[in-house]
């Protein structure tokens, strides 16, 4: 074999073969198979152990556009979950940035369980079954003063209707109504609400975080402190295929979609890099 090609190689064709292997599993969509993390289980059974007659789900962000393809999915995951198990929820951004993204997610999901619903009491109905509270500056202050009234530090939410005439929040008064708080973020907000309002409030707290960050929390679902996370991109696809598969559930999973893609470009860069090394040694043997 001339490994010389293979040495003196363009690269402009692995930048073209890396394209079409990201490419094509985005154009045909596929959901692969793949084992499921203990803390993306966990995770899972807190939020579905959720008394919705007495507690809500609350989700609060600060993720940002720049992380959307990692983060986005895990908030659509978590609101197909809920509005499943016909679980309230509560949403709230701590970052501006990130706030048009969670109004986004919060229509879209609830558009796509409109359109299978039958009657009103089984549709998702804004101000009974949700509720997006909105941004408030900065994030420590939320963090804290929701332990004393979520309307007192939203007395209006998202949208600008005042939170006392919303059917959620008029019984969700602090933590003692939410059964756990899941941050979604780019950064570190979960520990935030480990730091700040569960010595206080004693309330439950998930997260779910790029992949980059995920060994971060890792030692903080060891000790309890968080109920679980969803670690990257393949937590978000994790957490979807558990809520497709209990609810039986056949909307698109975009994280899972990615996995495909990212997978594909995994094993393209090890084959690329055993060629290259193979190729480098063959070479250099036969000069010498």
């Amino acid at each position: 074999m001339n490994w010389d090609r293979f040495a003196s190689l363009d690269r402009r064709y692995i930048f073209l073969l890396m394209a079409l292997v990201i490419i094509i599993p985005i154009l045909v969509p596929m959901n692969i198979t793949m084992g499921t993390m203990r803390v993306t289980q966990d995770l899972f059974d807190t939020v579905d152990a959720i008394d919705r007659t007495k507690q809500a789900l609350m989700i609060s962000s600060d993720y940002t556009p720049q992380t959307e393809a990692e983060n986005h999915p895990m908030i659509i995951a978590l609101l197909r979950h809920a509005f499943a198990r016909r679980i309230p929820v509560l949403i709230n951004a701590l970052y501006v940035e990130g706030a048009p993204l969670l109004d986004q997610a919060l229509k879209q999901v609830t558009a796509e369980f409109n359109a299978r619903a039958t009657s009103h009491a089984d549709s998702i109905i804004y101000g009974r079954d949700a509720v997006y509270l909105g941004w408030q500056p900065p994030p420590i202050v939320p963090i804290l003063s929701m332990g004393q009234s979520i309307r007192g530090i939203y007395p209006v939410d998202y949208y600008g209707t005042r939170t006392d005439s919303l059917a959620l929040t008029q019984w969700t008064h602090n933590y003692d109504q939410v059964g756990i708080v899941v941050a979604i973020t780019s950064g570190t907000s979960p520990l935030w609400y480990v730091m700040y309002a569960q010595p206080k409030y004693g309330v439950k707290v998930g997260g779910g975080c790029t992949a980059v960050n995920a060994p971060d929390f890792y030692p903080y679902c060891e000790t309890g402190q968080l109920s679980g996370i969803m670690a990257g991109m393949k937590g978000a696809a994790e957490y979807e295929a558990l809520v497709a598969e209990k609810f039986d559930l056949e909307d698109r999973r975009k994280a899972t979609e990615a996995m495909a893609s990212q997978s594909a470009a995994h094993v393209l860069m090890m084959v690329l890099i055993v060629i290259g090394n193979i190729a480098f040694f063959a070479t250099r043997g036969r000069k010498s």
